[in-house]
Parts: structure tokens; sequence; C-alpha cells
């Protein structure tokens, strides 16, 4: 080759910055769509769905009694709710801190920013959870408004109440991968977000009525079912949801990036 003969230009390699991040994402959904756990809540939910609306549908056909669709669809997910979260707190308190080992190798042999890795796994958990939460609530109202009686439903009011349900279950996710960011330790990150929730939640329903709380927001579903609900007010309420659950993350993921793992 003569010297004179330029080098041909080695092209650049792009890094796809974000690649480690959908590592951990994926990953993270795949191990907790197979864990029993979650199998457990998905099965628990829908058969507690199936069976009240059948026992509603076979009262109604045995004794001649309407059961209008609100009041029993919004009966439904105030319990499935309380015995949802419980479940959910399992599944989310252990997100990192029950994988210490697995982050210490990820993190510092791998080359994943520790942020990236504690944005994969909120993520994965919101989205499996809230994909799981709003397909066995749309279920449920699709049997509700075809089995029972259905004429007071409203389709605004009916994804008016999914969104108030789904505004806390992400904070309730949210706090559970913060809180595991932040511990040591799953059972006592499992103890801590169960005792703040449920604790929290009760301090709540003691203020003034003026004040929003969960189990009132719960109480009111078959009137915004309806379609009887101050938009505004909702809609304010489920942003300082979703605004509260944002900096809690942030708390958690800035703490995550500075302790030892």
């Amino acid at each position: 080759m003569d010297a004179t003969t330029p080098a041909a230009a080695v092209p650049r390699l792009r890094i796809n910055r974000f690649l480690p991040y959908w590592a951990v994402l994926q990953s993270d959904l795949k191990a907790t769509f197979n864990s029993w756990l979650y199998r457990g809540w998905v099965v628990l939910s829908f058969g507690v769905a199936v069976g009240y609306l059948l026992y509603r549908f076979g009262a109604t056909r045995v004794s001649g009694m309407i059961q209008n669709a609100p009041e029993t669809i919004g009966d439904l997910l105030h319990w499935v709710v309380y015995g949802s979260v419980t479940l959910i707190i399992a599944l989310t308190s252990g997100a990192i801190c029950a994988e210490r080992g697995t982050v210490a190798d990820s993190v510092l042999s791998r080359g994943i920013s520790r942020y990236q890795y504690f944005l994969g796994k909120w993520h994965s958990r919101l989205a499996l959870m809230l994909g799981t939460y709003f397909l066995l609530a749309g279920l449920a109202l699709g049997g509700g408004y075809y089995m029972l009686h259905s004429d007071a439903l409203t389709l605004d009011g009916c994804a008016v109440a999914m969104l108030i349900v789904a505004s806390m279950l992400v904070f309730v996710i949210t706090f559970g991968v913060t809180v595991s960011a932040m511990s040591s330790n799953a059972m006592v990150s499992i103890a801590v977000v169960w005792i703040t929730l449920y604790g929290g939640g009760f301090l709540l329903t003691q203020l003034p009525g003026s004040i929003p709380s969960p189990e009132r927001a719960l109480q009111n579903l078959p009137n915004v079912m309806k379609g009887f609900y101050n938009w505004d007010a909702l809609s304010r309420t489920m942003l300082i949801s979703f605004a509260v659950s944002i900096g809690t993350a942030l708390v958690g993921m800035i703490s995550f990036s500075r302790r030892d793992v």
C-alpha cells in the first residue's frame, strides 16, 4: 500500500445510554411476572372479582332484588384494593434490597449506573402492576355491566374511578420501591411500608372531611361511576398524588446512589 494512501475511516460506535436501563427493566419484568407472589395476586384478585359478581348475579336471579352495578363494583374495588395493597407491598418492598448481591455485581462490574438500576426496577413494577390492575378492573367493569343493573353506569365515570385507584397504587408501588432502595433487609422494608401506609391512611380518615383521604375516595367510587364527581377537585388530588410519588422516587434514587451496595 502506498504510504500516501489515506487510511479508511473507522466508523464510530454509537453507544445507547439507555441500554443498561432497558436491560434492567426487561429482566425485572420477566422475573416479577414469573414469581409465584405476582401470579398468586392475579389469581386471587380475579377469583374474588368473579366470585363476588356471580354471587350478586345469583342474588338478582333468585330473589329478584336489583343489584346496582356502581355500588357492587365500588365495593369490589374497595375491598380488592385493600387486599391487593398487602401483596403489592410484598412485591415492591423487596425489589432492590432483596438483591443486594446482584446489585453490587450489576452496578460495580457491568457499568450500570445506580440511577438506571433504580429507574429500571421502579418502572418495571409500575408497568406490570398498573397494567394488571387496569386489565382486572376493566374485566370487573365489563362483567358488572352485563350481569347487573348497569343503567346508572357512565363511561367517563368508570374511567375516572379507575384513574383514582391507579393514582393510589402509583404511590404504593413507588413508596415500596423507594424504601427497598434505602433498606438492607426485605422483611424490614415490608414492615416499614405496611405500617406507614396503613397507619397514614388511618390518620387521614380522622381528619376533617374537607381533606381528601384514600378511604373517602374509595367510598365515593359508586357516585363517581354514576357521573357525580367534580373533575377539577379529583384531577388536582390525583396530580398531587403523582407529584408526591415522583418526589418519593427522587428521594429513593438519590439515597440509593450514595449508599453502599
